[in-house]
């Protein structure tokens, strides 16, 4: 029984380094491992069925890393079929071409890549290179006879080259008909996408093709969205081109109203010649205006303030355990079992980590750190019903420990139960109101999957701004053009963003993910 558990872990560990190889490009290493794997076999056969637990390849991650020699190896000795999917439906050419690498994603066209084959989510190479602006794989591309106007769950190539502002690639798509009025299930279009993302030359393009001005998108025109942002020249560029001052989003508020809710004075001067008075506001002046939505706006956070208080779950302070005594010698086996736990997880070696922390639990079931930690060791071999488990147990044990509830939303939130990781960041918070990961989750997690009505005060605060702020999500948030595309048009129209969230469950699955990306603790001490 031993010896097979040490074999198979000598396995686990070959197949990780013909990864890691096939990652960082050492072909030698990767060819070298590669005939230790297949042991004389059928090469390509075991090199193919190489995956890891999200069904990718060595091809993807070459291609994700450019490493094109691996790429050339694995398509032209191996024979390796080019189009191959991951879980998420994604092939190789759509990893080459989401990180950039133009070169490979070239290569791996060249060699029959079918540019046509959307992930799971809809997205094709053509629309991570025009979010990216990647002219010269964009043009590659359509010479190969992609589809300028394939629809992904964010909407076409167009919305997407629009949303990120890359003026270049709204041009070619243009250039090459790509229709300037196309909308996503959501009915955001390219113009919508541009002003969101505060793109005048994109937008000033999109007119010019005949983008239509006066549509809607979750009850809120692009005047609505720029009288929200608050820039001059896009919301003239609007008027110019045909934009109705006089139209009215789903609350009934016009333009110039949004503007002066968000205090955006430049935009209520601009607005106020061409805009009929609203009956409403006693004082139809640009002071006026401002002053009275200003204290509407503040009467209705106040609103929702009060709703929180009401809604968001009381203590749910728990029973403890009846626990067993546990002896200092039993203390001091456990101790030494969960050093070498961390030791394993530092290494990456998250199976070992658990077999460890696993003895240690056994010596010491009363150690709530024992289970967080075996928690994240389950999480990061996305075994999501086994770390909630463990974070159960671990804020069971220590109910006034502020990581042990984010261990159980953390597992939560991997299941996709977003309601009920809000519910356990947010007890989380109130017991550890200083840790900056368990506010962050809450933020994300609540105010977009919980309550439709606090989505208002998300998108007002900071929680935008947490997430590109952060370096490491900002650069995930910039080369995911299907999520960014709605993020941009929405960070400034809540109520659209809620319509999104309540209609596509991948919107509320991608918000999850970035929480998670956000925010990752490591062991407990």
């Amino acid at each position: 029984m031993a010896a097979d558990a040490s074999a198979a872990l000598a396995v686990r560990d070959k197949v990780q380094q013909f990864l890691n190889a096939a990652v960082t490009g050492n072909l030698d290493l990767l060819k070298k491992l590669a005939g230790q794997l297949d042991e004389g076999k059928d090469l390509a056969k075991t090199v193919a069925d190489i995956k890891d637990a999200n069904k990718r390849g060595a091809l993807h991650f070459a291609a994700r890393e450019g490493k094109t020699e691996v790429c050339k190896y694995l398509l032209e000795e191996l024979k390796l079929d080019v189009d191959t999917k991951d879980e998420d439906g994604e092939t190789a050419l759509i990893h080459a071409a989401r990180q950039g690498h133009t070169e490979t994603a070239k290569y791996l066209l060249d060699s029959g890549a079918n540019p046509g084959i959307a992930s799971e989510l809809g997205a094709t190479a053509l629309h991570h290179s025009a979010g990216l602006g990647d002219i010269e794989l964009l043009r590659y591309l359509i010479s190969k006879g992609a589809d300028v106007n394939s629809q992904s769950d964010a909407g076409s190539p167009l919305i997407w080259a629009a949303g990120h502002g890359q003026q270049d690639a709204v041009k070619v798509l243009l250039e090459h008909n790509a229709n300037p009025n196309a909308e996503n299930d959501d009915n955001i279009t390219p113009l919508l996408s541009s002003v969101a993302a505060g793109s005048l030359p994109c937008l000033e393009l999109l007119i010019q093709a005949g983008a239509k001005v006066n549509i809607s998108a979750g009850g809120a025109s692009p005047l609505h969205i720029a009288a929200d942002i608050g820039s001059p020249e896009i919301l003239q560029l609007l008027l110019k081109g045909g934009g109705d001052p006089n139209i009215t989003d789903e609350d009934g508020l016009k333009p110039i109203q949004v503007a002066a809710g968000r205090g955006n004075r430049s935009a209520v001067e601009i607005l106020f010649p061409l805009t009929s008075k609203v009956e409403s506001i006693p004082k139809w002046t640009v002071d006026g205006i401002l002053e009275y939505m200003q204290s509407e706006t503040n009467r209705q956070q106040e609103a929702v303030g009060n709703f929180k208080e009401l809604n968001v779950s009381k203590d749910c302070a728990l029973p403890k355990k009846d626990l067993p005594e546990v002896s200092p010698e039993a203390k001091k086996k456990a101790a030494e079992a969960k050093s070498r736990g961390t030791d394993a997880f530092k290494r990456k070696d998250y199976q070992t980590a658990i077999d460890a922390y696993t003895q240690a639990i056994d010596l010491d079931p009363t150690d709530a750190t024992l289970f967080s930690n075996r928690s994240l060791c389950w999480m990061c071999l996305g075994q999501a019903e086994h770390a909630l488990a463990d974070g159960k147990t671990s804020r069971e044990l220590k109910p006034e420990w502020g990581k042990a509830w984010y261990r159980e939303g953390a597992a939560l939130r991997l299941l996709e139960k977003f309601d009920e990781a809000a519910n356990s960041f947010y007890e989380g918070v109130r017991r550890d109101p200083e840790n900056k990961a368990l506010v962050d989750a809450f933020r994300f997690v609540f105010e977009i999957s919980s309550d439709p009505s606090s989505l208002v005060s998300w998108f007002t605060c900071s929680g935008f701004q947490v997430l590109t702020a952060c370096p490491f999500t900002e650069k995930q948030l910039k080369l995911d053009g299907n999520f960014m595309a709605l993020i941009n048009r929405n960070h400034s129209l809540p109520d659209a963003w809620d319509a999104c969230i309540q209609r596509r469950p991948v919107s509320r699955r991608r918000t999850g993910y970035y929480a998670g990306l956000r925010s990752f603790p490591l062991l407990s001490s």
